[in-house]
């Protein structure tokens, strides 16, 4: 097998993203086969035991992770148009009261923050801030196999054919999209499961069968549900909780 570069052998294997494999190989702190390795761009044998030291797994047990109930009227990630970020919620009044982490809030934890999955300003519900580069690629890799499901207000008329054609059979940007799971919640409510999120995917492929969206509500992402938790708070994400 062709030795590749050790932080995209990393990457792969779900150890951190190359960013953070990249930071870490520059300090030290990633052994391979027995041996510290220092030297970026260093490549490896891909089925190489590559085990990162006690240093880089304190730091990544120390990142955070949050999750928000983002109203509508915020954006995912950076200000735009004069609208705030939803990262400006992350402060101690909005953690919600029932959050049980034992985590302290502090703003150390919102350097390097990202949005691991947008929703647009007129979207509200789950949406994932993290440090951790591990959940980001898990989440919106290229490779991700975590769904993603949303409560999405419609009006217009769906025909028997416009369903099937949201399960399966549209295209956006000249692509033929995923299987998607699409159902009727109640007479003016859609379902919606997806593993893929391109920019306003779903209002998109409403438009494509005639319809519009007035609502759209992410309420899981994977193993983690929205629940209870109000609109505009946070909390984080639980130490066992997994994606």
């Amino acid at each position: 097998m062709e030795p590749q570069r050790l932080s995209k052998i990393m990457a792969q294997r779900g150890m951190c993203s190359r960013r953070e494999a990249d930071r870490f190989i520059e300090r030290a702190l990633v052994i391979v086969d027995g041996e510290r390795v220092s030297e970026l761009g260093t490549k490896v044998s891909p089925d190489a035991d590559i085990q990162l030291v006690e240093a880089a797994e304190k730091h990544q047990a120390a990142q955070a992770t949050f999750l928000i109930n983002k109203p509508i009227g915020y954006v995912s990630a950076q200000p735009e148009d004069g609208h705030r970020p939803a990262s400006d919620l992350l402060d101690r009044p909005n953690q919600w009261s029932e959050d049980r982490s034992p985590r302290k809030f502090h703003h150390g934890q919102l350097r390097g923050l990202a949005p691991a999955g947008r929703l647009d300003i007129d979207s509200q519900g789950l949406l994932v801030l993290t440090q951790d580069g591990r959940i980001a690629r898990q989440l919106i890799g290229e490779d991700s196999s975590v769904d993603k499901e949303y409560l999405v207000r419609v009006t217009g008329h769906l025909s028997e054919k416009g369903l099937q054609l949201l399960n399966h059979g549209l295209s956006l940007d000249g692509k033929k999209l995923k299987p998607a799971q699409v159902s009727w919640q109640n007479k003016d409510q859609l379902r919606f499961i997806l593993r893929e999120g391109k920019k306003r995917q779903i209002r998109r492929m409403c438009e494509l069968v005639d319809l519009k969206v007035v609502g759209l509500k992410r309420i899981r992402i994977g193993k983690v549900v929205l629940g209870n938790l109000p609109e505009g708070q946070w909390r984080y994400l639980g130490d066992r909780e997994r994606f």
